[in-house]
């Protein structure tokens, strides 16, 4: 017996009584191998805890059935989500997934992609607030296919599943404009396309839809996290806005509680509606209003897109817009 604790194919073979190549075939499920000697094989596999060598496996075959899904916070509800579509749809096409959390930091990101890639991994799901020039080389240097899943990309170069992310922002105007003159935008980092260049764009079209003029002044930049809606929510109300669209619903649940800190009801005084609809939206009281998006879809979709671009099939489309709504809860009338 092989005196490495690592059990290999020659052990197994050799405790069978069998070649390599019939338990290489009983491991990949080839239907040529007689039922008893399949059995005897299992029986050694199961006995002596075999593990078939995944990487030994791709280097014969050229592909590793592994995936890399790049997350930017792995806390996050609406991305943990988004990865779950992934995973079930990965497990349904026989691929294992690699999940690497890049900490929404430019250069970590960079470096967790390149580890993804010297895994060999047979593709790559990248979700990100946006495409840096460094992420983009990265990508155009490698062979391996990347699909990019609730991640904008205004070159449109790589594939990707998204919603209409600047229809979303225009619908919230047109509902706040009937009892609204100032509504907020309080969004993540601006430098991010997704804010800076299409909800951005989206908030300004629907304004302006509606006769109501644009102010600087109303346009709130932060981090996306709950400590950093909770402190913006002073300075909204020193602004006299009275409703937000949030871009982030963590933002938008500090947001929320923040201002009832400050003295206002919600949705008598101020109204709120954010832009994930992940599960937290319902951890407060009263509820938050939300776009609502197949959070969950968008990283099935993602990862079926991937399948076809690693099977080489073509691709009918390769930007996949999917539908969204706009749930009323309990922070607008």
């Amino acid at each position: 017996m092989n005196t490495d604790d690592t059990i290999t194919i020659y052990d197994v073979a050799r405790e069978a009584g069998v070649s390599m190549a019939t338990v290489s075939r009983v491991v990949n499920g080839n239907k040529n191998v007689k039922e008893n000697t399949r059995q005897k094989v299992l029986e050694v596999i199961d006995r002596l805890d075999y593990r078939p060598n995944a990487v030994a496996r791709g280097l014969a075959s050229k592909k590793t059935t592994t995936v890399g899904v790049v997350i930017p916070n792995i806390a996050n509800s609406y991305f943990s989500i988004l990865a779950k579509g992934i995973d079930d749809i990965a497990a349904m096409y026989k691929y294992n997934i690699i999940l690497a959390s890049s900490d929404e930091d430019d250069d970590k990101e960079v470096s967790v992609v390149n580890t993804l890639f010297a895994k060999q991994v047979d593709g790559v799901i990248f979700m990100g607030h946006h495409l840096t020039e460094k992420i983009r080389a990265e990508f155009s240097r490698s062979r391996t296919p990347v699909v990019l899943a609730g991640t904008v990309d205004l070159d449109h170069q790589l594939p990707s599943v998204n919603i209409d992310y600047k229809q979303a922002v225009e619908e919230t105007m047109d509902i706040f404009a009937k009892k609204h003159k100032k509504i907020a935008f309080v969004s993540g980092p601006l430098i991010d396309d997704i804010n800076g260049k299409v909800r951005m764009s989206g908030y300004k079209d629907g304004l302006k839809k509606n006769g109501i003029e644009f102010k600087e002044g109303l346009v709130f930049e932060a981090n996306y996290s709950y400590d950093e809606g909770y402190k913006l929510a002073e300075r909204l109300v020193n602004s006299g806005a009275t409703a937000a669209y949030v871009a982030e619903d963590e933002l938008a649940v500090g947001l929320l509680n923040g201002l009832f800190a400050a003295g206002k009801s919600v949705p008598e005084d101020f109204e709120i509606i954010t832009s994930n609809d992940s599960p937290i939206v319902k951890f407060t009281r009263p509820n938050l209003s939300s776009v609502s998006q197949p959070i969950y879809d968008l990283g099935a979709v993602a990862m079926r897109m991937l399948t076809k671009i690693m099977n080489k099939e073509v691709l009918e489309d390769k930007e996949i817009i999917l539908n969204h709504g706009i749930k009323h809860r309990g922070t607008t009338k």
